[in-house]
């Protein structure tokens, strides 16, 4: 295609979505993508203004800017104005000096000064008993003189909320706010109310549940962690078509008091009571008796911010695939695929009947709700209750959210169909960007079930579990953000994440491990405040404050993370540089290590390589935490005190800091140096304990000569055969164990552990029936194949990596594939593997196939991308566009050498 015929550019952004409301930064980043059929960007012009039609009061025109880099533009314009919308177009040039058309999209501002907010924190009574966790329900009538324009609602709580107009659900079942550390800063909502208000009289109400603010959190299930009082706050900001304005504001004017949501807890579950009117605080023109005026709440210095992620709320609905009496006579409800959520379900009875809806990931071996796998079988543990009012009615919890595949109902008379059931799956409306399918139909389940977790999981914050601690562990998706990259567009919400990590780093640089921190032990009640210093001093967890942004550098090429959180890396690596040179005591009981020993990370508490095979009992778990207490785990620490040191160099390279970019790397050389004295023997021979993982983590972090990873790698390959071609490692090495064997010629030996069927394996949960992935290989079943343990986290799914960067060979050579390696692995019995992911350049591929005795390859890259090719004995470089490639398949082995294009 002639440059010069070719459309606008396509997939415009303003802060990673699409025409946001409520932007609260004053420079806002825009990105897009080339249109297809472009080949390369040579330049690109900007321009923002506050009329569609760029005629008038032009706030910033960057003009022409020659460069080949996609997006990332920062806004350098004048100041913006609150609530304020703005348009912005944007047209390129693609190797000649003609431009493509304009293509322009929107924004619109929120508050982006504190002094502009009116509205006050409004909460009722305080509550008369600790475990009090009712919903509170607010309202106020509005007298508007006249049609609206325009309106918009900035609205939050100190809990989960809706937003109600008139009558209407202008939030749905979406769990807003978003879990910030709440002590600090509380999300807030930005709503076009317009269409909602009318002239005369209107009704404005938002029930408050207790969500993350005064709901039970983490492991410990500690409730009023930020606070034991609920409440809301609303500022509509309403233009009229006459040119008048007015605000909304919550204040004392307004009114409170209960309503049918007599308990909420996020963890427990929700009471609902239908007997209670659900309609006259929603229409009414006068408060309810049963509501009294609202009290103002002091707001405790809290910052408000505009939401930057997708919403969590509905994003699929699954129907039952069986619904049955189990022996006990409840009805139980298979909805055929774990998942978090809710259940929606119709039920009918008499006034005053009482209806309990448990939820569990499994079943007894003798056909019941199994619920002893959770917290010693607290039945009412993810339960929600209903007392009926006479009739039919379909009932959906609003303020609670449950981890499940199957549902005990309890309570009802008449028989409950598949027709009266629907799972509601909740998670965060993130885009779906990757895929990958092959010939063992397995491995495409594996990958599916990968998928799950992540939706699962991927909530208001990256958690372990949906069902026992719900809680944003730092090593987890430490491990797993590469993988989520591959199968949704997760930038903007780990951003946000990576802002509560900064906002919860000690001031020494320690990282909590799990964020927000909610009820981080020394911050929760009665627990001592050295436990919580210990336990974020973990390498591996803490390490999250740099591996993180660094995934959002490599598959992103998101410069602007690396900016934001560069303090908080610094931080961190400086804490591991401090407590390496404390004295632990283990050193006056071993051979010192002379000028290494102030770079040997043996002090402070840290999980290791937690849960290797057979390593699952909980038994042997607590004890290896308690041992943890006093002791540490200096291979694995000093390990990565290396490898973060040596991120944080090319970090500060990229940012143009030498100084800092030659003291991290000399620091990560020392710290290389410590832990190669300290544990290297017979040439890489002998590593560390002798684990799998120690071989692992000293091939992929790079921590040996040539001639040692050679002996390593041979090492690594005897204990895998010794263990019956079956994985040794835990959630820290999982991810790299399949690169490690592939990339340094097993890759044989890489499929061989992936296809295994007994345990510990993948396919031996997908042969079992998993729909997601487990916290353990084995599911903690036991003889009687009762089962233990969560059935959904996403951590040991994380080296599912290697399908799409292995088996279809498609990775990113430089920051945002904006070099693209194909490097397809053929073998493990495969006839053909595909997989794509939606790069920030566009759709890239990698496709392959046995045709009789030739592999035949194709490769789709993006307009303003290039790939490097990997055929059986060549490398090909190829631009935009689809090309293909044979081979004879005798020329193609499952045990070449991969070459390392980045770092892990």
């Amino acid at each position: 295609m002639n440059p010069t015929q070719l459309p606008a550019a396509q997939n415009l952004r303003t802060n990673l979505r699409a025409e946001p409301l409520g932007v609260d930064t004053p420079h806002p980043e825009f990105d897009w993508q080339l249109p297809v059929g472009a080949v390369r960007q040579a330049a690109y012009q900007v321009q923002v203004s506050p009329s569609e039609g760029f005629d008038v009061d032009l706030h910033w025109d960057s003009g022409r800017v020659s460069t080949d880099a996609i997006g990332h533009v920062v806004y350098g314009g004048a100041p913006l104005r609150s609530s304020t919308r703005y348009h912005w177009r944007l047209r390129v040039w693609c190797e000649d000096e003609q431009p493509t058309p304009w293509a322009s999209s929107s924004f619109e501002t929120a508050k982006l000064d504190a002094t502009e907010w009116r509205a006050a924190w409004i909460t009722g009574a305080p509550p008369q008993r600790p475990d009090d966790d009712e919903a509170l329900y607010f309202r106020a009538v509005v007298h508007l003189p006249g049609q609206v324009q325009s309106a918009r609602a900035y609205v939050s709580a100190l809990g989960w909320y809706r937003l109600f107009v008139n009558g209407h659900d202008l939030t749905g079942p979406a769990l807003v706010p978003r879990f910030t550390p709440l002590q600090t800063a509380v999300e807030y909502q930005t709503y076009d109310v317009t269409a909602a208000l009318r002239p005369g009289e209107n009704v404005v109400a938002i029930a408050v549940g207790d969500g993350r603010y005064r709901g039970r959190l983490g492991f410990l299930g500690t409730r009023c962690t930020y606070g034991d009082q609920l409440a809301a706050m609303a500022q509509i900001e309403v233009f009229m078509e006459d040119g008048q304005s007015l605000a909304v504001t919550t204040d004392q004017d307004w009114h409170v008091g209960p309503g049918r949501i007599v308990g909420s807890d996020p963890q427990h579950g929700e009471r609902l009571d239908l007997r209670i009117p659900d309609d006259d605080w929603l229409h009414a023109s006068r408060p309810p008796d049963r509501f009294r005026p609202a009290q103002i709440l002091p707001d405790g210095g809290r910052q408000l911010i505009a939401e930057e992620v997708e919403r969590v709320q509905e994003v699929g609905r699954l129907a039952p695939v069986r619904v049955w009496r189990a022996p006990s006579g409840r009805w139980l409800v298979d909805l055929g695929q774990n998942i978090s959520g809710v259940l929606r379900i119709r039920l009918q009875g008499k006034q005053g009947q009482r209806v309990r809806i448990t939820h569990s990931e499994l079943l007894t071996p003798e056909g019941e709700l199994d619920v002893s796998w959770i917290w010693h079988g607290k039945k009412w543990y993810q339960r929600d209750e209903v007392i009926l009012s006479d009739g039919s009615s379909w009932v959906q919890p609003w303020f609670t959210i449950h981890g499940f595949r199957y549902v005990e109902v309890e309570g009802i008379e008449g028989p409950l169909d598949v027709e009266d059931v629907q799972g509601i799956v909740l998670s965060s409306a993130l885009r779906p960007t990757g895929s990958f399918s092959c010939s063992d139909e397995r491995l495409n389940k594996l990958h599916r079930n990968v998928g799950w977790s992540l939706r699962s999981n991927f909530t208001d914050v990256p958690t372990d579990c949906p069902t026992r601690e719900r809680s944003g562990w730092t090593g987890d998706i430490q491990v797993f953000a590469p993988m989520s990259t591959m199968l949704v567009d997760g930038q903007a919400f780990l951003r946000r994440y990576l802002r509560s990590v900064a906002w919860e780093q000690l001031d020494d640089g320690r990282v909590p491990p799990w964020i927000p921190v909610g009820n981080m032990p020394g911050r929760s009640k009665g627990i001592p405040g050295w436990v919580e210093r210990h336990q974020a001093n973990s390498v591996g967890w803490g390490d999250v404050a740099v591996m993180l942004p660094w995934t959002l550098y490599r598959y992103y090429g998101d410069r602007a993370v690396l900016q934001r959180q560069y303090d908080s890396m610094k931080r961190w690596v400086d804490h591991m540089a401090r407590t390496a040179r404390k004295s632990h005591v283990s050193r006056y009981f071993r051979k010192s290590l002379g000028a290494h020993e102030p770079y040997l990370l043996d002090t402070g508490f840290h999980w290791g390589e937690w849960l290797r095979p057979g390593e699952n009992d909980m038994d042997m778990v607590v004890l290896k935490v308690l041992l943890k207490i006093f002791g540490s785990a200096p291979i694995v620490a000093t390990a990565y005190f290396a490898q973060s040191a040596r991120l944080l160099s090319l970090v500060a390279k990229e940012l143009d800091r030498p100084d800092d970019e030659s003291h991290y790397q000399t620091l990560s050389d020392r710290a290389r140096a410590a832990w190669h004295a300290a544990f290297v023997r017979q040439g890489g021979r002998r590593i560390g304990e002798d684990k799998q993982d120690d071989y692992v983590r000293a091939i992929a972090f790079d921590l040996l000569t040539d001639q040692e990873r050679g002996e390593a790698m041979a090492r690594l390959v005897e204990l895998v055969s010794q263990a019956g071609d079956h994985l040794g490692t835990g959630f820290l090495s999982t991810a790299m164990l399949l690169p490690v064997l592939a990339d340094n010629g097993h890759a044989d030996l890489a499929y061989r552990i992936l296809m295994q069927t007994s345990k510990p394996s993948w396919l031996y949960q997908v042969e079992h029936g998993a729909t997601t992935t487990w916290e353990t290989w084995d599911g903690g079943y036991d003889d009687r194949g009762k089962g233990k343990h969560s059935h959904n986290h996403y951590a040991l799914g994380s080296a599912m990596a290697w399908l799409q960067e292995g088996i279809a060979g498609l990775s990113p050579l430089s920051p945002g594939y904006r070099r693209i390696r194909v490097a397809p692995c053929i073998g493990g019995g495969l006839t053909f593997a595909t997989a794509s992911i939606e790069t920030p350049y566009g759709r890239a591929g990698s496709a392959w196939r046995i045709h009789g005795d030739q592999v035949e390859l194709e490769v789709c890259v993006p307009p303003g991308s290039t790939a490097e090719v990997h055929t059986a004995n060549r490398i090909e470089h190829v631009g935009p566009g689809t090309h293909a490639f044979t081979w004879p398949v005798a020329s193609s082995t499952a045990s070449h050498r991969a070459e390392t294009v980045a770092p892990n």
